[in-house]
């Protein structure tokens, strides 16, 4: 028997692609403009989401048999809060300089609505293992997106990945820059990211046009 259904399974797979968080619903855009001039720091914001999201969707799904309705929003930002200062003390502790590059930007996950909207939309109705799965979907596929825009912002940027210098020496004129490339530097600026975003939702629009225009 499989680990999962079908339908258990495209609560994972489709966040990924057909209804990506940030290409099709447009959410947590914030963030993806804000921390993404460095590959590294995009991971790391990733996985936090990550954890957080799944993490608090099952935390709502068990409590939500008990949560009054008038103050289920109080309750749901002190379950992600909670899960968002774990994250903070974990950086704190074992990658300080990255905790500093991120600093408010983790604090602001409290505020990200894709994991707000996940707790009202699918949490409260759900058991926790879909719950949990739905969680990891749409926090992988606003990962993908993030660690995409970190890419290119990075190696366009700066000509490095994760603080590897991938092009050469800009300053030897080793690599491509023997030829005369130049870093773009406008890569590292927030209105690039907000062009990259922009690039990305008009392939994946443009995409699922034609799968729907093919069925």
């Amino acid at each position: 028997m499989a680990l999962l259904s079908k339908k258990d399974a495209n609560l994972i797979l489709d966040p990924l692609a057909d209804n990506n968080p940030i290409t099709i619903q447009v959410l947590g855009i914030c963030s993806a403009l804000a921390i993404t001039a460095e590959l590294k720091a995009s991971i790391v914001m990733a996985f936090s989401v990550l954890f957080v999201m799944g993490m608090g969707n099952v935390v709502i799904s068990l409590m939500r048999d008990i949560i009054p309705s008038k103050i289920r929003i109080i309750v749901q930002l002190v379950v992600v809060a909670a899960l968002v200062i774990m994250v903070d003390q974990v950086l704190k502790a074992f990658a300080y300089e990255l905790s500093k590059t991120l600093s408010v930007f983790v604090g602001l996950i409290i505020t990200n609505c894709i994991i707000m909207g996940r707790f009202e939309a699918f949490a409260l109705a759900n058991g926790p293992w879909r719950s949990f799965l739905d969680g990891i979907g749409n926090a992988a596929g606003y990962g993908l997106i993030l660690v995409i825009i970190g890419f290119f912002r990075e190696l366009l940027g700066s000509g490095t990945l994760l603080g590897f210098k991938v092009l050469g020496d800009p300053i030897e004129k080793t690599g491509l820059y023997s030829i005369g490339y130049e870093n773009n530097g406008f890569m590292l600026l927030s209105p690039m990211a907000l062009i990259v975003v922009g690039l990305i939702i008009w392939v994946q629009r443009s995409r699922n046009k034609a799968l729907i225009e093919e069925n």
